[in-house]
């Protein structure tokens, strides 16, 4: 399967460059997966789409503020992104400009923050020892900023608004943006109709923007991203499975967790590790049964995901039919639920 067949056009004034004025009031768009059908609604009333029994899953990960802007010691500016860390102070970091960040650089941001460049790893990345007094965390909550993807150029005035209301497990370099329509209302309005809630997590890795650069897709090698479980969530999902309810994953990275987890009978079992999982067309859906997902970029493996699951000309006709409406794209835009 090539990854051209996955691409469309996309105006560029469609791609959303800040949050909608309240999570909730986003566009919904429904996709049936079976018939292709689709419908336009209004994000609160995903409630009146979900049934008594169903379980929504959602990824709680939250999105470090992992963008420093610092100086060398020797002068000049730098801008480090932590990615991945690596344990003792060391994080795996996109540093710009690369070629003026070679092993043995000092860097320092606003005297509270000091680091030296140590090592280098894969893709061009440098790793970072980072040398400070105090809580880590807390320190770049004050000197860090979010990490907005590539494509958003406006800036954010709210870091709040790249968050999801329920996210609480620090370790993402980007959102698990499907999860950014929901309000604690919403929420409370959707377990009031009997449909379990349940929370995994998977840390966004910014693989999720790198572009599929082979072009047959089953060449493509799959970003690896660190996921977990827990044994409440687990049991949750199981139960609602074998009382007949569906299993409705909020987000690309809710649904690679739980696929990557699901065993061949499709229930899930306590879970902590890795996945590199990558899901095209031809893959058989072990456990996720609808999906609450954005509108993704043209040949990502984002797109391929949902592919997947609703069928390629399905999608590629609900997308053209979303520029059409003059939908807000990607992860400021707005949602589609699959089902």
């Amino acid at each position: 399967m090539k990854t051209s067949d996955f691409n469309y056009e996309l105006p560029e004034e469609l791609i959303a460059q800040t949050p909608s004025e309240k999570r909730d009031e986003s566009r919904l768009m429904l996709l049936d997966k079976v018939t292709g059908e689709t419908e336009h609604h209004r994000f609160y009333e995903l409630v009146d789409f979900l049934n008594p029994g169903d379980c929504l899953v959602m990824n709680d990960s939250r999105v470090l503020p992992a963008r420093l802007f610092g100086n060398r010691l020797t002068g000049g500016a730098v801008e480090v992104l932590l990615l991945k860390d690596k344990g003792d102070g060391v994080w795996e970091c996109l540093t710009r400009p690369g070629r003026k960040t070679k092993p043995g650089t000092e860097l320092t941001f606003g005297g509270e923050l000091n680091a030296t460049v140590v090592g280098e790893a894969e893709g061009g990345n440098k790793l970072v020892k980072f040398h400070y007094e105090g809580i880590f965390i807390e320190i770049l909550e004050r000197l860090g900023r979010m990490p907005l993807p590539p494509y958003i150029h406006e800036e954010l005035q709210d870091s709040e608004r790249y968050q999801t209301v329920y996210s609480r497990e620090l370790g993402s370099a980007a959102a698990p943006t499907a999860g950014l329509h929901f309000t604690p209302e919403l929420l409370k309005k959707i377990e009031e109709k009997g449909v379990t809630l349940a929370f995994l997590t998977l840390h966004v890795g910014l693989g999720t923007f790198r572009p599929v650069k082979e072009d047959e897709i089953e060449n493509h090698e799959m970003h690896s991203e660190f996921c977990q479980i827990s044994a409440e969530t687990a049991e949750k999902i199981n139960r609602t499975r074998a009382n007949g309810g569906r299993i409705v994953a909020v987000g690309t990275t809710s649904c690679r967790t739980l696929e990557s987890a699901a065993l061949d009978d499709g229930t899930v079992p306590e879970y902590s590790g890795w996945t590199d999982i990558f899901i095209y067309p031809g893959y058989k859906f072990k456990c996720v049964d609808a999906l609450v997902t954005n509108f993704h970029l043209p040949e990502s493996t984002l797109i391929m995901l949902i592919s997947a699951l609703a069928g390629r000309e399905h999608v590629l006709a609900a997308y053209n039919e979303a520029v059409k409406e003059r939908y807000r794209f990607f992860s400021f835009g707005d949602a589609m639920f699959i089902h």
